[in-house]
């Protein structure tokens, strides 16, 4: 009998950190990827940023743009790896219609807040947001340094 190894950690493969900053995040999504090999090659090995994507809806489809994965050395002979192309968002009907109806009518935007695994495939979290204003950001870091600070306090007073 063969025992396989237990993974650690929760899957994810990457964070976009900016995201909780610069917007104010409202309904979370999650979508499938429509990847070419060479691209869930590289995924697994680590190298794709997120940070300066965002969502756009066209035509009544979903695709994720500027989204950089870096190809692998190795990837392939017979293709020419695009590391920017634009990757369709897997979402179902319902979904896609609420996220369109939000983007036009409330002028939100939809940007992705993580990429994980789930069951061996790669799913997108996309966050439906509104941009913060540059006081929206100064009250956030505000009340994070006062939550520290009380942190901090009651720690010390133990």
């Amino acid at each position: 009998m063969v025992v396989k190894a237990k993974k650690t950690g929760n899957g994810r493969i990457s964070y976009n950190k900016k995201a909780r900053h610069n917007y104010l995040i409202g309904d979370l999504y999650e979508a499938g990827l429509a990847l070419q090999g060479w691209e869930v090659k590289s995924i697994r090995a680590g190298r794709v940023q997120i940070n300066e994507s965002f969502i756009q809806i066209h035509k009544g489809e979903a695709f994720l743009l500027s989204a950089f994965i870096t190809p692998l050395p190795t990837a392939s002979t017979h293709i020419q790896p695009d590391p920017k192309r634009n990757r369709k968002c897997l979402l179902h009907r319902r979904e896609l219609n609420r996220l369109i109806g939000a983007v036009e009518r409330k002028g939100a935007t939809l940007i992705p807040t993580a990429m994980y695994w789930k069951h061996g495939h790669i799913k997108l979290e996309i966050g439906l947001a509104h941009g913060k204003k540059s006081h929206d950001k100064r009250a956030a870091e505000k009340e994070s340094d006062w939550q520290r600070q009380k942190q901090r306090l009651l720690k010390s007073n133990r």
